[in-house]
């Protein structure tokens, strides 16, 4: 199989790692930290300026209420909080995107509210409208056969199947929860491998050895590794080098 004509490459930002400068020239979508997890009003505002600087598609990137943990602890909340917390994130880097003059792409949750919407369908579903009550327009990035994109879905939304360069992939499709072995892929030439792989072919391979079979319509390049920087690079020079236009996923209706 050939590779797409077209990938986007997006990285979440705004989280205080020193790479972010760099990886917004590499990038065509940020997903960008709401204060929840990481972040603040100030640096919200200067991520997008950033981002808007180089072309690069605005994405918010809203957290469980778990700024201790930098948003990684798994809760069990209702889903009606679960959506006040989600339109009250989204609304304020909206709110931010609106008055440098611009406007919001799409919503990646991040951390435990990313892994577990996209196994638990109830979580997935007060996600989805949260999205939907901002504004319809806007797509989810969830992880690829994951239940957030179904919701997605559902709610009549743009859904964009996303992958990892960094992260092992377990049998039935979710990450190697962190801290556990193969969660973390390391080297620079095995990550781009895996990557080229998963987008040409559609498949990788879990830890345990089995095939997986998965849509990568965007694959996430994470800010705050020790290689994002040198992971970015490269990928970005390989499918570039095979014809690849690294451009922002279509927004919704």
């Amino acid at each position: 199989m050939s590779l797409q004509p077209s990938l986007d490459l997006n990285a979440d930002l705004g989280e205080g790692a020193p790479d972010d400068a760099d990886l917004l020239t590499l990038v065509s979508s940020a997903n960008i930290a709401c204060g929840w997890h990481a972040g603040d009003a100030r640096l919200m505002q200067a991520t997008i300026e950033a981002a808007l600087a180089h072309g690069v598609a605005l994405g918010a990137h809203p957290s469980f209420p778990d700024r201790a943990n930098f948003g990684r602890s798994p809760m069990q909340l209702e889903p009606a909080e679960v959506r006040a917390d989600l339109i009250y994130q989204i609304g304020a880097l909206e709110a931010l995107a609106r008055a440098a003059g611009a406007r919001l792409h799409h919503v990646k949750p991040h951390g435990a509210l990313y892994s577990q919407s996209a196994r638990d369908p109830g979580l997935a579903d007060a996600i989805a409208d949260a999205v939907r009550a901002v504004d319809p327009r806007l797509a989810v990035y969830g992880l690829a056969g994951g239940e957030l994109l179904r919701a997605a879905e559902r709610a009549g939304l743009r859904a964009v199947a996303e992958v990892f360069a960094d992260r092992g992939y377990r049998a039935d499709g979710s990450l190697v929860p962190r801290g556990q072995p193969g969660a973390l892929v390391d080297d620079v030439d095995e990550a781009v491998a895996r990557t080229l792989r998963m987008v040409r072919d559609g498949v990788v391979t879990a830890v345990t050895g089995e095939t997986v079979p998965l849509l990568a319509q965007t694959v996430c390049l994470h800010g705050d590794g020790p290689h994002a920087l040198a992971f970015a690079r490269a990928l970005r020079a390989a499918l570039v080098a095979r014809g690849v236009e690294i451009v922002a996923s279509p927004a919704g209706r």
